[in-house]
């Protein structure tokens, strides 16, 4: 056992300055770091609801593909379909909030200066017609070095149109509807039978 144990903490010895090694060797790791910070501040934005923070860390031909399909390019249609969405006077949302995460790391581009990155979200909605409900989704982002500074020029979200919670809902609503109606005809029956009977 103890030859166990010194043979586990010389691989540990042996591993630990090879991996410090390796993140000293990776010459984006500045550019991870910038693109991490980037990623955190649209979180926070999108949280306080404030797509002026939001677009700032965006070029100003950024596009998005947003969750329902629709396409906004530059500052000012992304700022109009949030303004739309959630803070207009025909808004669909109160508010949403969103819990992203980053999938791998990173893939740089030409001379470093693209990267793409990817993950998942999980996205919290108050509608104004019905109650909040919870939403999986995936996005994916391109990001481009412009005159020394990180910016997003395109980001896309997605999410599983087949399984979903809004489909699981249906699904229940429908089955509510179905039990509802059967039972509905088995009254109605029963009362058709009486009044037979006694006629």
């Amino acid at each position: 056992m103890p030859s166990i144990l010194n043979l586990l903490l010389v691989l540990l010895a042996l591993l630990g300055p090879a991996s410090a090694l390796a993140a000293d060797n990776d010459p984006y790791a500045a550019d991870r770091q910038a693109l991490i910070r980037i990623f955190r501040e649209i979180e926070a934005s999108i949280n306080a609801q404030d797509v002026d923070r939001m677009v700032a860390q965006m070029a100003p031909e950024a596009t998005v593909t947003w969750l329902n399909g629709e396409v906004s390019r530059g500052h000012a249609e992304i700022k109009a379909y949030y303004h739309r969405m959630v803070k207009g006077e025909q808004r669909i949302l109160d508010r949403y909030l969103t819990t992203a995460k980053i999938g791998a790391s990173a893939h740089f581009f030409g001379h470093g200066e693209v990267a793409v990155a990817d993950g998942t979200m999980v996205d919290e909605f108050f509608p104004v017609a019905r109650g909040p409900f919870t939403l999986n989704s995936n996005w994916t982002s391109t990001s481009a070095k412009i005159d020394g500074q990180w910016k997003v020029v395109s980001m896309h979200l997605s999410s599983n149109v087949f399984t979903n919670s809004l489909i699981a809902e249906a699904k229940e609503a429908i089955w509510w509807a179905a039990g509802g109606t059967g039972l509905a005809g088995l009254v109605l029956g029963w009362l058709i039978g009486r009044m037979r009977r006694r006629s």
